[in-house]
């Protein structure tokens, strides 16, 4: 037999020696507060008995049918004590009040032998409390924490019905229905504690105290990991989590494996025998956030080209914005419907985003480029500017009448090891200077190669 069922099953035979000596002594002397004591005992017994069965199912390993384990089946046997209590609560104070208001008679004996009784009751009740406490403490068993309960407000009933019976010997014979009255409050009020813990448990309400420690213990890893998301709930002793955690978009699957390690370690640490299940997501930085986004744009058919994508940080939220190339031809609500399905797209492909705007543009249609019959002057200018940057001759160099303009193509030959930035330095560079020298020149695309 597990500790956990010795406990309960010592809570068994507690209680029914306290029916035992409260009901007989309550029939002997008449007194209401003690047969109200009785029964609540009688409600003790059967919690009791709940909690040995809980207990023993509560422990059973996880099976095919309950892969979560057993564990609720303690929440559920204290669901169940509290409803008893509930019921013995109102049936004592019926009694109670009846006597109080004098529509029944009440002929209480305050006898050596109750207040023996109520004694020894209160010592078997301070050390069941103890013995409980400590137990579910030590075992974390809402049932057996429900036992203790139940034998601390038996002890608050037990110095009631104790000070009921002085009064009664003083000379208050209603004293006795009083006490009786104020154990029915406390076995009510301890019911309706005992309901709300456990209907919490049940409903998957966030344990407090336990979330607190969790995200203490993943706060304090070294090195720290981004905390996205920790949802938790409880299921007897143990605790089970869902956590969410990011790293690096660059980092590889070791580094996320070992930092889903370490949070589950730290968890554990702080909440033992603890089921943890880490999800490992890239961090959402602009520049991933902005990568992820053009992908999925870029896989909605009909989209031809997406540029000029923005990622925006309004007030806690992520906004997205981009502008989206379709073909002329489309009309403007196929068009929008496209761009609907690249908004819905990005959101279902990058959860950190709140809200995306989608600019539409039509893809320019097929252009006519026609070389030029004289383009000596132009050349010589390009030709001279290459060679005052580079040192050398252009590989290729053409020049095409546009409708936009004056086009020309330039192909750069470089040092295979140069560094791709000086490439695209000397590039920009006589782009510019190209400009400047013949500004009747529209464009120039250089292209550098090895």
């Amino acid at each position: 037999m597990n500790p956990q069922r010795r406990a309960a099953l010592v809570s068994v035979g507690a209680a029914v020696a306290l029916i035992a000596l409260k009901l007989g002594a309550g029939l002997a002397s008449h007194s209401l507060g003690l047969i109200s004591e009785a029964l609540h005992s009688g409600t003790d017994l059967v919690a009791a008995l709940l909690t040995f069965f809980a207990v023993g199912v509560a422990v059973r390993p996880a099976d095919v049918s309950h892969q979560y384990g057993h564990g609720k089946a303690e929440h559920l046997s204290a669901l169940a004590e509290a409803a008893i209590l509930v019921v013995a609560s109102f049936f004592i104070a019926w009694r109670a009040i009846s006597h109080l208001v004098g529509g029944r008679a009440t002929s209480v004996e305050a006898t050596w032998y109750a207040f023996a009784v109520i004694g020894i009751v209160i010592l078997v009740d301070v050390s069941r409390t103890v013995a409980l406490r400590r137990a579910s403490r030590r075992y974390r068993s809402a049932a057996l924490a429900s036992n203790a309960l139940h034998f601390a407000s038996d002890l608050g009933g037990s110095l009631a019905v104790l000070l009921g019976l002085v009064l009664v010997r003083a000379g208050y014979a209603r004293a006795d229905s009083a006490a009786a009255l104020f154990v029915a409050v406390l076995v009510l009020l301890a019911a309706a504690r005992l309901m709300k813990r456990n209907v919490d448990v049940l409903m998957d309400r966030a344990p407090a105290d336990a979330e607190d420690a969790a995200r203490a213990a993943i706060a304090g890893i070294d090195p720290p990991v981004e905390l996205q998301r920790l949802r938790m709930r409880q299921a007897g002793p143990r605790q089970f989590m869902d956590v969410v955690i990011t790293v690096p978009p660059g980092a590889a699957v070791g580094q996320g494996h070992a930092a889903a390690d370490q949070v589950e370690e730290a968890l554990n640490d702080a909440l033992p025998d603890s089921d943890v299940v880490v999800h490992v997501e890239p961090q959402g930085d602009e520049a991933a956030i902005r990568e992820r986004a053009h992908a999925a744009a870029l896989g909605v058919p009909g989209v031809r080209e997406v540029h000029n994508v923005s990622v925006l940080d309004v007030g806690g939220r992520t906004e997205v914005s981009l502008h989206l190339k379709l073909p002329g031809g489309l009309k403007l609500e196929e068009a929008h419907g496209v761009a609907n399905e690249v908004e819905s797209a990005i959101v279902a492909a990058v959860p950190e985003v709140d809200a995306v705007q989608t600019h539409i543009e039509p893809l320019a249609e097929v252009g006519e480029g026609r070389r030029m019959a004289d383009d000596k002057a132009e050349r010589d200018v390009v030709l001279r500017i290459v060679r005052e940057v580079t040192g050398e001759e252009p590989r290729d160099l053409r020049f095409l009448r546009t409708d936009e303009g004056l086009l020309a193509y330039l192909t750069l030959g470089l040092d295979p090891s140069s560094p791709l930035a000086e490439a695209h330095a000397r590039a920009s560079e006589i782009e510019e200077r190209v400009r400047r020298a013949r500004p009747d020149i529209a464009d120039v695309i250089v292209h550098t190669e090895p």
